[in-house]
């Protein structure tokens, strides 16, 4: 009979504190639990903000880590989909209500209760959820999906947010052939934003604040590369863009950002600042253009999303670290000094 199982972490003891080994509980395995030992644990810019308290609501101690990797170690009775053995990972929610209109369609990211996120949430049960710097992690088997044997665990793991961030809007607002993708930023989000693009057959842009990672930006798939430091940029790529992916959190001149938009053009914000943004409407409504937003993605988009990425040869580029290099990361993510994402190897934990 499973029994409740402490494993070694790594958790954010108070807002701002740097993050320490420490150990949590994971719940005994349910009827359709699955019991995952990790192997690996991206670091994700939002695991930032909230360790640092800056969205609000934080819940301490925190163990952030929502883009896991990992092989199934047990099984509850009435599991179905995963065997032990099975290469697995989990994103950023472990849970929601099932029965709302958003999780009956495979919105589950837009759940009408608000889904159990991985981390810095309270699960049904009353508990708090501690996300994947972690040994193990036991998840109701409907939100493991399953890695494809052609992704190598470690590359995989940033696809569990970062990747299906990207590819979410990207297949909601149909980019493919004939469309033309801006991404805004080359960092985590915006280095896979760049390759499921391309891989889908839109032309793409990045527009980035140099030219420092050109040649980066033109190796994932761009096909083209500008500074928005350069006035010049907005001038020439005026009406351009039938799709723009804005990845960063910082705050940005929305206005010129949307004359890059041609007729009935959107631009997609997938960064979220801390502080709130003003827009101008008067700079959307002269082309129908509009502005909007993307959460994640549904548990049967992001399976989708890996069996892309295994079939056309995405993943993300990675620097691998050990747990007790995590307070040092999590400055060199805050200086921008990544390409393009940290992932723990679980084993140094």
């Amino acid at each position: 009979m499973s029994t409740t199982t402490t494993v070694t972490a790594y958790a954010a003891p108070a807002p701002k504190a740097p993050l320490e080994r420490t150990t949590v509980e994971r719940r005994a395995v349910r009827e359709r639990d699955v019991r995952i030992a990790i192997a690996y644990a991206g670091i994700c810019h939002s695991d930032l903000h909230q360790v640092r308290a800056g969205w609000g609501g934080e819940i301490f101690p925190m163990v952030p880590g929502h883009e896991i990797t990992g092989i199934v170690r047990e099984v509850g009775p009435g599991v179905t989909r995963h065997r032990v053995g099975d290469r697995v990972g989990v994103g950023c929610m472990v849970d929601s209500c099932r029965v709302c209109d958003d999780c009956r369609a495979g919105l589950e990211q837009y759940c009408a209760e608000v889904p159990v996120w991985t981390y810095n949430a309270v699960g049904k049960d009353g508990q708090p959820t501690y996300g994947g710097y972690s040994q193990e992690v036991v998840v109701d088997e409907h939100f493991v999906v399953r890695v494809p044997d052609a992704l190598a665990l470690d590359v995989a793991a940033p696809l569990l947010c970062a990747g299906i961030t990207t590819y979410s809007p990207l297949r909601h607002w149909k980019a493919g052939p004939g469309r033309r993708v801006a991404v805004v930023g080359l960092g985590g989000l915006g280095h896979m934003g760049v390759q499921l693009a391309h891989a889908l057959g839109a032309e793409v842009t990045v527009l980035s604040q140099s030219l420092r990672k050109r040649e980066d930006g033109l190796r994932l798939g761009a096909d083209d590369y500008r500074a928005t430091s350069d006035p010049a940029t907005f001038e020439e790529l005026a009406r351009t863009f039938d799709l723009v992916l804005n990845t960063v959190s910082a705050p940005i001149d929305f206005a010129a950002y949307f004359g890059l938009l041609r007729t009935d053009g959107a631009m997609v914000n997938l960064g979220l600042p801390e502080e709130p943004v003003q827009v101008h409407l008067q700079s959307l409504s002269g082309r129908r253009r509009s502005m909007s937003s993307s959460g994640i993605g549904g548990i049967a988009e992001t399976q989708e999303m890996l069996d892309f990425c295994a079939a056309h040869g995405v993943a993300a580029e990675i620097e691998t670290i050990r747990a007790e290099q995590v307070n040092e990361a999590y400055d060199r993510l805050l200086a921008g000094d990544v390409r393009y994402r940290f992932v723990i190897d679980a084993a140094t934990l």
